[in-house]
This record gives C-alpha cells, structure tokens and sequence, in this order.
C-alpha cells in the first residue's frame, strides 16, 4: 500500500488524511444524531438527506470562498 504513495507529496498525503478525518468526523457527530433522532424509517432517511444536502451547501460554501480569495490575490500580486 504505501509502494503506491511514493508519486504524493506530504500536503497530498496531509490533505487526503484531513478530508477523512473530516468526513468520518461529519458522519459521527452530525449524521448519526439526527439519524437516531427519529423514530420512522423515513424520518431517518429525510434527517439523514437534510444534513447531507447541509453539509454539501456548507462546502460550496467554503469552496466558493476559498476561490474568492485565491482571486483577489492574484489580482492584487499582478497589479
């Protein structure tokens, strides 16, 4: 297995690691809550829905930032 990660560079590496540690992170303290929250079957499927679609709008959110400021530094290094 690490035969497969000589081409990685550690920020590679640090970056894959931190999206796991996050994702598992989000399915333990946000997922299951609203998960065992409910009782019905389709309330767990819609609390379950409900919490991915937030977390999706969060990331965009933070992608969209992220783009924002990679933006304006360019446009102020190049000026």
């Amino acid at each position: 297995m690490v035969d497969g990660l000589e081409h990685l560079s550690i920020t590679e590496i640090t970056l894959g690691v931190t999206a796991a540690v996050s994702a598992v992170a989000f399915l333990i303290f946000i997922v299951a809550p609203a998960w065992g929250s409910y009782g019905r079957l389709w309330e767990r499927i819609a609390a379950g829905f409900l919490s991915f679609y937030i977390g999706a709008a969060l990331l965009g959110v933070g992608v969209a930032a992220g783009v924002g400021v990679i933006a304006v530094y360019l446009q102020l290094a190049s000026s």
